[in-house]
């Protein structure tokens, strides 16, 4: 019998999907105050988190069990427009890259934007195929505590300048050939998964 092919969030034909991925581990406020954000200004029908298996730029670390964090980015979310998705572990996928050509090819009636914190784009160079990334689809790169500057800054930041959009854009960017990206400001959650972690270190 041929196996099913993963599920993928509802999402109506034509609609603006943002894809926001992450370990979430753990979830915490700063992912949906930066997905409200994106969903409000970029006047998005939807963002799925995409809850990956692994991290390959954090191999070794600890990291909670899929299914648990699963649950947790679930009970985070708690938005009738925020779906939580395991499609990468459900299609082998390791790499965003591979990710977002998978989604693309099943879903190319939706118009798809990435997601991201402004601490994802200082490291963004060192992500597999970054420029295929930047190609793929549009980028909104959202604010976030002590990386305004390091992140247009950064090495992706530089070579994508040319690219960037007035924030004011934000409505359109969906509708906007790739590569483009634009930066949006606005209130900051000062959390972090790794600050949430240490502290559970802590208390033992």
């Amino acid at each position: 019998m041929d196996r099913l092919p993963p599920r993928l969030p509802p999402a109506g034909e034509g609609q603006r999907i943002g894809l926001f991925g992450g370990s979430f581990n753990p979830p915490h406020d700063g992912h949906r105050h930066v997905t409200l954000m994106a969903l409000r200004r970029l006047q998005l029908d939807a963002v799925w988190w995409l809850v990956t298996p692994g991290n390959p730029l954090k191999a070794g670390r600890e990291i909670d069990p899929l299914c648990e964090r699963m649950q947790a980015a679930s009970a985070c979310a708690a938005h009738p427009r925020i779906a939580v998705s395991d499609v990468e572990a459900q299609a082998g996928l390791r790499y965003t890259i591979d990710t977002l050509h998978y989604l693309k090819q099943r879903r190319p009636d939706l118009a798809f934007v990435w997601i991201m914190g402004a601490d994802g784009l200082t490291h963004f160079h060192r992500w597999r195929d970054w420029h295929a990334i930047a190609r793929a689809m549009p980028i909104c790169v959202v604010d976030r505590p002590g990386h305004s500057r390091a992140a247009t800054a950064s090495i992706a930041g530089q070579v994508l300048a040319r690219y960037r959009l007035p924030e004011e854009a934000a409505p359109r960017l969906a509708a906007t050939p790739p590569p483009s990206w634009l930066f949006l400001h606005g209130p900051r959650l000062p959390i972090s998964s790794t600050q949430i972690r240490a502290r559970r270190d802590a208390d033992g």
